[in-house]
């Protein structure tokens, strides 16, 4: 059986990793049957959260890798969108998941204050990842994307569907 790919979108609150990866996954949803999405905010309904420390971060986001890497050994592709902070997550998805791509969501920090949809960073919020906790950012990404509103949603999807090689459907890209 052909493995699926594990597409882990990721980036601080606000980069835009639900909006990208969510029209990402709707686009390859049209091309293929099996594709799954997972969003690191609603995992928080499937998965316990077990708290906030370092190894309770550390934790919560091996498990939801872990269910990424089996979903993806039956042949399902799953977009993940999640900031996943360390790089130790980031090192285990390339040693454990045969097909992983990492799409790094990158924006400035003015770009996080003037979005602050869920007013982390003006809020004065504690144990907020890229304030007052840190982020490890991606040093091997994959793919790059500079969101900081030069570009649409939409041109950064296409772009990554013809860097991944996913413009044909399931059907074309067989024969």
């Amino acid at each position: 059986m052909k493995k699926g790919t594990v597409y882990f979108f990721t980036g601080l609150a606000g980069a835009g990793k639900t909006t990208i990866g969510g029209l990402f996954y709707r686009r390859l949803k049209q091309k293929k049957s099996n594709v799954f999405c997972m969003d690191g905010d609603a995992m928080d309904g499937v998965f316990e959260r077990t708290g906030y420390s370092t190894a309770a971060r550390l934790k919560d986001a091996k498990a939801q890798f872990r269910l990424c890497r089996a979903l993806s050994e039956q042949g399902i592709d799953v977009v993940m969108c999640s900031i996943s902070m360390y790089d130790e997550i980031r090192d285990w998805n390339r040693a454990n998941i045969e097909n992983y791509r990492e799409i790094y969501i990158k924006v400035t920090q003015d770009t996080l204050y003037r979005r602050d949809q869920k007013k982390l960073y003006s809020s004065g919020a504690k144990e907020v990842v890229g304030v007052d906790l840190p982020y490890d950012e991606p040093k091997t990404p994959d793919a790059v994307v500079e969101n900081d509103g030069q570009e649409t949603p939409e041109a950064i999807v296409a772009r990554l569907e013809k860097q991944f090689d996913l413009c044909g459907s399931e059907k074309e890209r067989v024969i």
